[in-house]
């Protein structure tokens, strides 16, 4: 195969490989499944790079014609556009861009489940509290001595929580977060609305916001009616009246996905099986399971339903 013929038939190779991931992209777009893959707030960049395959596609078929390799040769840059190495190289090479396209196409698309959970592990709550906390008995108070410290002597404590900052990583606490300006306002609004209402209705939109406000106002709502949908799951270590009401929370894509779950416990857990997606309703309490404070729901009724439209919920950012 002379330089010519076989430029053009690369370029014709790549051009097709560009427009399989295209079309790739475009089905999961039109059939709706890219919702299993991305979040919503990343569906622009979806958009521009099924453009971008399918200009650069054309570019590539446009190079594998006579025209397009008469243009390569009169090029003068002084390098070798041929690709080198024997033909199993260049097929392993091809192959590693093939691969996806085609297990795109073949594979089924579906949610995240259960098995996943196991591997990555689950977040009772939002997963704010990251360790084992005391909660506190007056919601409402305030700890003013660090304010106190800087307000005497300023430098002094900019340097005492330089040195500490590191070493007391592992004692961080609900205060320390809760300090926050912005969330700390958002959240205790958010709670005096939820407050108000008859029964707490978890949905898609305000899942991790509603986990938020369980895990720092939790005290406040222990005896309040609730209404959650999700996934069953079970940890191992699980008491046999205990389970898990799950969802799958994404910031992008299912990369970077994490459990967030509720603690149920009912004399009927036997009568769910992992995976099954139900809308529970109960009344909200607190338990401590692995040395963490988390929210319980005791259940009072349930209803078995499909897998919703949209499986995983998504940061609001709305704080």
């Amino acid at each position: 195969m002379n330089t010519k013929v076989d430029l053009g038939f690369h370029a014709y190779i790549r051009g097709i490989i560009l427009f399989g991931f295209a079309l790739l992209m475009l089905a999961f777009i039109i059939t709706g499944n890219i919702r299993y893959y991305i979040a919503p707030t990343m569906m622009p960049f979806i958009y521009f790079a099924t453009v971008v395959f399918l200009f650069l596609g054309v570019i590539q078929i446009i190079r594998s014609t006579s025209k397009g390799q008469d243009e390569e040769e009169l090029c003068d840059c002084g390098t070798d556009h041929s690709m080198e190495g024997s033909i199993l190289k260049k097929l392993l090479v091809y192959s590693i861009f093939v691969a996806p396209i085609v297990l795109g196409f073949v594979l089924p698309d579906r949610a995240l489940d259960s098995q996943v959970a196991a591997n990555r592990g689950i977040q009772y709550g939002s997963g704010i509290l990251t360790k084992p906390t005391a909660v506190a008995e007056d919601p409402q108070a305030s700890d003013t001595s660090r304010a106190e410290a800087y307000l005497e002597n300023p430098e002094a404590y900019l340097d005492e929580l330089d040195k500490t900052t590191t070493s007391d990583e592992d004692n961080f606490t609900v205060e320390d977060f809760y300090t926050e300006e912005g969330f700390n306002t958002f959240y205790k609004d958010l709670a005096a609305e939820l407050l108000q209402e008859e029964t707490i209705v978890v949905t898609e939109e305000n899942y991790l916001d509603i986990m938020t406000v369980l895990d720092i106002h939790l005290q406040e709502f222990v005896g309040k009616p609730i209404e959650i949908l999700g996934f069953v799951y079970r940890e191992p270590e699980f008491e046999e009246n205990q389970l898990v009401i799950a969802r799958f929370g994404m910031t992008c894509c299912v990369a970077d996905a994490s459990v967030y779950g509720t603690m149920i416990e009912t004399e009927d857990a036997a009568q769910f099986e992992n995976d099954m997606w139900v809308r529970v309703r109960g009344t909200i309490d607190r338990t401590k399971f692995n040395e963490f404070h988390i929210p319980l729901i005791h259940l009072r009724e349930f209803e078995v339903v499909g897998e919703p439209d949209n499986p995983y919920v998504f940061p609001s950012y709305n704080y």
